[in-house]
């Protein structure tokens, strides 16, 4: 249960995958919760996906002890894309530590299977982040810390995002009323209960995608946050480099990166054409 003053649906969610490759690697686990405006109890959704020719890394089934023989008879993604795709429909998302791999990956998984899931129209809550800068632990020591509770299943998705979603009730009742000093400035009330605030409070503004591979600088411009260019403008970049860009666009970089410098490209084209 979360009371949260929603504008539209918003959807929890949680990964356990091959792997931390946001790229490479494959979504196994799905768990979801969706909360729709005036409802404190959630739909719940979990899913086993086979990954296919992708293997589970050791590392990985020793952090969520699901094995290639779990999984043998579960469908693929883009057998169960449709149904995912449907349920989330134009939800809000939110989870822990999902700006830097949940969203990305799930991203990912509906690029690769044909659907166009972007955020534009999307908030997103990364509930880790308001611990982090709060009271920097992990998961469980959070759900400990806000809810007095023991996570005893922890990293099976569904039992996790279940400890995110009562963690961000949590935090929302703790820190009414907190301010939130990061020793340069002082934001008053930062912990609300409305997705507004408390995607403002976990996103990082200067950030034009979820990897953070494109930023604006202080001037407003999008520049490159990574390799050769990194600080040069993007879009007169790639217009005078187009090897930079083919090799961005063929790379394994994210779809929503890919997305953008499409689409920056062709406005500053269109704008020399002016």
């Amino acid at each position: 249960m979360i009371k949260l003053n929603l504008k539209k649906a918003i959807v929890f969610f949680d990964i356990e995958a091959t792997g931390l490759h946001v790229i490479r690697d494959r979504i196994i686990q799905l768990g979801m919760i969706k909360y729709d405006i005036g409802s404190e109890d959630g739909v719940e959704m979990n899913l086993l996906i086979n990954p296919g020719y992708v293997p589970i890394s050791p590392e990985a089934f020793e952090v969520h002890g699901i094995s290639s023989k779990d999984l043998a008879n579960k469908p693929t993604f883009g057998q169960v894309a449709q149904k995912i795709f449907d349920f989330i429909g134009d939800a809000d998302l939110a989870g822990y530590n999902s700006d830097r791999f949940d969203v990305p990956m799930l991203m990912e998984e509906f690029a690769r299977n044909g659907f166009d899931f972007n955020l534009k129209n999307r908030k997103t809550i990364d509930v880790q982040k308001i611990f982090y800068k709060m009271e920097p632990r992990t998961l469980g020591a959070a759900y400990k810390f806000y809810c007095d509770k023991t996570l005893d299943m922890a990293h099976d998705a569904l039992a996790d995002v279940r400890a995110t979603a009562e963690v961000l009730q949590g935090q929302i009742d703790r820190y009414a009323g907190v301010a939130y000093d990061d020793g340069k400035t002082i934001q008053q009330n930062p912990i609300q209960d409305n997705v507004e605030a408390l995607s403002a409070f976990t996103s990082n503004s200067q950030s034009l995608d979820v990897t953070q591979r494109l930023r604006y600088d202080s001037q407003g411009e999008v520049v490159f946050n990574f390799g050769k260019y990194v600080g040069k403008p993007v879009a007169k970049t790639l217009y005078e480099d187009r090897a930079y860009f083919d090799w961005i666009q063929k790379k394994e970089f994210g779809v929503q990166v890919k997305q953008i410098t499409r689409e920056l490209l062709t406005a500053y084209e269109a704008n020399l054409g002016k």
